[in-house]
């Protein structure tokens, strides 16, 4: 018999950076086109914006990822600065 656990690893399982993800809302040259790119790529993207752009912006997911225990596909302005604290440092991307 297989015990369950809660633990925070649990709530938030490893999130899987190479999965396609589309940031939109944001300037792409003369427009506002949507980029797909890896999650990574968005995210870290979304860090180089200004805040207003950041604050309009919105992160779509591939397939929904478990962060704090509920299952989320969309984030929505400031909320994708709590993926942006969860990033792999450069240095083992």
């Amino acid at each position: 018999m297989t015990e369950a656990t809660w633990n925070d690893e649990a709530k938030t399982p490893e999130i899987d950076w190479r999965m396609s993800a589309s940031l939109e809302n944001v300037p792409r040259g003369e427009n506002e086109l949507a980029e797909v790119t890896s999650l990574e790529g968005a995210v870290r993207a979304w860090l180089d914006l200004d805040d207003h752009h950041q604050s309009d912006a919105i992160l779509t997911l591939e397939r929904p990822l478990q962060l704090d225990g509920a299952l989320v596909d969309k984030f929505i302005g400031s909320a994708i600065g709590h993926l942006a604290e969860r990033l792999p440092s450069a240095s083992t991307s």
